[in-house]
């Protein structure tokens, strides 16, 4: 499956989604805030990038232009609470910023699922993994 790089401060909500798609077989790479996880960009080899919007240090709209400007065709999701009026505001923002999806939290493991196999190649499969031979 994909190898996703999952931005999140929150321990907890990092956690959980993590399990989340790591049940759903993919390969998952953590970062506790935006500097952590544009260092683990740069490393490369990642198919689709998730990141929170309000962190400390760098914010996700920081990670966002700065993966915009150094890869534009790769997918993200940004994710914000924060409030009904907040999480809207700043989602919005995010989606002008080059975000491909936005989830207000609380989201559902379905919703996430949802997002993640509609931006990846193949619902999940990355483009490079080679067909099996029948």
């Amino acid at each position: 499956m994909a190898r996703i790089l999952l931005i999140e401060d929150d321990d907890s909500v990092r956690t959980i989604l993590y399990l989340t798609l790591v049940h759903y077989g993919h390969s998952v790479v953590e970062a506790r805030d935006g500097r952590e996880g544009l260092d683990l960009f740069r490393l490369g080899g990642v198919d689709l990038v998730i990141t929170d919007i309000v962190m400390p240090g760098k914010e996700g709209f920081e990670v966002l232009m700065k993966i915009r400007k150094k890869n534009p065709a790769l997918k993200i999701i940004a994710i914000s609470g924060g409030g009904l009026h907040n999480a809207a505001h700043y989602l919005h923002t995010a989606k002008l910023l080059g975000a491909a999806k936005v989830l207000a939290k609380p989201f559902s493991n379905e919703a996430l699922m949802a997002a993640v196999n509609e931006l990846l190649p193949d619902g999940g499969t990355p483009a490079t993994t080679p067909t099996p031979s029948a």
